[in-house]
């Protein structure tokens, strides 16, 4: 567990604007915000309902605009070590949505 913590981050509305099931324009500031979390020792998951060929344009999307991820729709490898198992619920400090309610 070389990292300070877990950041699981939506795809659309979140890095790019919501043209689902097209790839919308970049979100510069929370790209640039994962930037630096990333930097600063935080792990990043890509948390997205994309699959097939529309999350692999989303993968491709977040390498294009330096994202680098750790995992994508899973948990980290020593957390699933940890657990015992890859649970349904990626396990993170902190979750990025555009459709996040604080309670």
């Amino acid at each position: 567990m070389g990292y300070t913590k877990i950041i699981a981050v939506d795809f659309d509305g979140t890095l790019v604007e919501n043209k689902f099931p097209r790839v919308g324009d970049p979100i510069w500031d929370n790209i640039e915000a994962i930037k630096k979390e990333k930097k600063a020792g935080a792990a990043v998951i890509l948390w997205t309902c994309r699959v097939g060929r529309r999350l692999a344009d989303a993968v491709r999307t977040c390498e294009l605009y330096g994202i680098e991820l750790d995992a994508i729709n899973e948990n980290l490898p020593d957390v699933i070590q940890n657990v015992g198992c890859d649970t349904r619920k990626v396990i993170a400090h902190e979750y990025w949505d555009d459709l996040a309610v604080r309670m």
